[in-house]
């Protein structure tokens, strides 16, 4: 019988440059300790890594305070399109979906396509498999999404992105965060898994990619797993999440590899954030914006980054 190690989990919901008032803190902290309190209470039962993700996942979309799922942001057209990969550490294994609309969690779809011989699907193919997987037709719009594109519409467009946290208090500042949602899994078995879903960044070009279904932006092996968060173009530059995890295969410890990649990325005046498990269950978060929404669990408490706003790039435990 394999011997069983302890199960670590990770999340983020976004990251950015404040929260304002302490109500959107409490009330962020609140929505991502929900998350790895269940989650967690599944690794700790015998789910796999890869089923804790999608589940954490979902919880993410489902909660409208995130951009992801309910909650998306409205694209320049006033659509909404997501998107969300799912990598399996221990099969090698990515798939994921690209400007999907009118379903509740891309990151099912995702899940499904890791059986499949096409694992990558664009809009079309996406909606085609949507209706395959007999998924009923879901409205992922929100008031405060709808107010905050009518806003920046009036204004013609001139925010880079929507905010991540919809919250009342911050829609008036709509370069609140970069939104996205991710989680990283080490299960009982010592496999790691990552998935990462995200409503875009708004406002954007229709038929724009995001970072979030590629493995710029989520990538997993059997050694280290990284879910990444921020502007998905620095995201891409910097090919961020396979940087940390060849890194970790090449030997370096998670801490001096998330400390490398992100002394470059900030170096390179970037914009993200990106969390991290590796196979000895080190858990690291790193940011070059100002804050990181992030939550995890080491084996014995929940921990979280709402208030790490020092100078370092990289926190871990």
């Amino acid at each position: 019988m394999e011997s069983q190690v302890q199960p670590k989990l990770i999340i983020h919901g976004g990251a950015g440059s404040s929260l304002h008032g302490k109500g959107g803190l409490e009330a962020v902290r609140r929505s991502l300790h929900t998350v790895i309190e269940e989650v967690y209470s599944l690794l700790l039962s015998g789910a796999t890594a890869s089923e804790a993700v999608v589940h954490g996942c979902q919880m993410l979309e489902d909660n409208p305070r995130f951009n992801a799922g309910t909650g998306s942001v409205l694209q320049s057209d006033g659509q909404i399109r997501m998107s969300a990969s799912l990598m399996d550490g221990a099969l090698g294994r990515f798939s994921g979906v690209i400007n999907i609309s009118r379903v509740k969690n891309p990151i099912e779809l995702a899940q499904f396509l890791q059986n499949s011989p096409d694992r990558v699907l664009s809009d079309f193919g996406s909606a085609e498999l949507a209706r395959e997987m007999q998924l009923p037709s879901y409205n992922a719009l929100t008031d405060l999404r709808l107010q905050e594109w009518i806003q920046e519409r009036q204004d013609n467009f001139k925010s880079a992105m929507a905010g991540v946290v919809a919250e009342p208090e911050l829609v008036e500042t709509s370069n609140a965060g970069r939104g996205t949602i991710g989680v990283v899994a080490l299960d009982i078995s010592g496999k790691l898994a990552v998935g990462t879903s995200t409503g875009g960044k708004g406002f954007e070009r229709i038929g724009r990619v995001s970072d979030s279904a590629m493995p710029a932006g989520n990538y997993a092996t059997s050694n280290a797993g990284v879910s990444c968060t921020g502007i998905g173009e620095d995201i891409i530059d910097e090919c961020l999440a396979p940087r940390i995890v060849v890194r970790v295969t090449d030997g370096m410890s998670l801490k001096e590899a998330m400390q490398r990649s992100f002394g470059e990325a900030n170096q390179n005046k970037r914009d993200l954030g990106a969390i991290a498990l590796d196979v000895s269950g080190a858990i690291a978060w790193g940011k070059t914006s100002e804050i990181l929404l992030a939550a995890y669990h080491d084996g014995e408490k929940i921990g979280d980054t709402l208030e790490w706003n020092d100078s370092e790039l990289i926190g871990y435990c």
